[in-house]
């Protein structure tokens, strides 16, 4: 399948992404019939917070990508995203779900929008919330002087996740988390995460970055731009083929976060 996503009279490229196409099996029952990110909380869908947090950081253009119950998403939502004093935020959707059957995980879905979004662009998660974090436009014009091919924000280890994504170096690289296999007998080994170098500390990836093109590119991505036969490709290696290369910056964001991943988060979260 080679469906478009771009034509000739297309509007302005986007500067931001907004991953909202996964299947959220642990949310279930909730989600059979409303896709996680438009579940509610605190009185709005979850993906609101992230919309409105990269509105206020200036995001005019948002591509949302959409696969389970996907329809929904832009029947809820439209073309415009509009709050009171902040700049229209105009949307358009990647629809994976409707071109290719399902969702194409985060590298896929990256690639598959890449013809809609410019050289630099935000990457935020439609099922994390983290209302306080700032998109500021400072950040993105650093990231885009820089000489990194992406920059990803880190969290303190929740508790469902205690031994980290990747460490932060003093210097501010990520660094991906070397293995040590532990065998307890020869036919199961067990693999820990070895401790990371007395420089830096482990913290877990809270799915907001920075990232340019060239890091979906031949270089670091085999996937061609668009993604037109809708490969399926996680992102984690790739991050990690680019750290170490040392081309990944990282800073460590200590607001409020939480992956709403299980229906006990969210009814946590539904409590405060």
């Amino acid at each position: 399948m080679t469906k478009s996503l771009i034509s000739a009279s297309a509007p302005a490229l986007a500067t931001a992404l907004l991953l909202a196409a996964g299947r959220g099996e642990r949310m279930r029952p909730l989600t059979d019939h409303t896709p996680k990110p438009l579940l509610p909380v605190r009185g709005q869908p979850l993906m609101q917070w992230a919309m409105q947090g990269l509105q206020r950081g200036g995001v005019e253009h948002l591509v949302i990508n959409t696969a389970w119950l996907g329809e929904q998403i832009p029947q809820h939502f439209g073309d415009v995203f509009e709050a009171a004093g902040q700049a229209p935020m105009h949307l358009r959707y990647s629809q994976e779900g409707a071109d290719f059957g399902g969702a194409l995980e985060t590298a896929g879905g990256i690639v598959r929008a890449l013809p809609l979004l410019t050289d630099v662009f935000w990457v935020a998660a439609g099922d994390v919330f983290a209302p306080d974090f700032v998109f500021a436009p400072e950040a993105y014009e650093a990231f885009k002087a820089s000489l990194h091919l992406a920059h990803i924000w880190l969290v303190p280890n929740p508790e469902h996740n205690l031994g980290g994504d990747f460490a932060l170096s003093a210097d501010g690289l990520a660094l991906k988390l070397p293995k040590l296999a532990t065998a307890t007998s020869a036919e199961s080994p067990v693999v820990a995460a070895a401790a990371p170098a007395q420089d830096s500390q482990c913290y877990t990836f809270s799915t907001i970055a920075l990232y340019k093109r060239a890091f979906f590119e031949a270089a670091w991505c085999p996937i061609p731009a668009g993604n037109p036969e809708g490969v399926k490709a996680p992102l984690a290696a790739m991050l990690r083929a680019a750290m170490d290369n040392g081309v990944v910056s990282a800073s460590l964001y200590t607001g409020a976060w939480t992956d709403v991943g299980t229906p006990e988060r969210l009814a946590r979260l539904n409590a405060t």
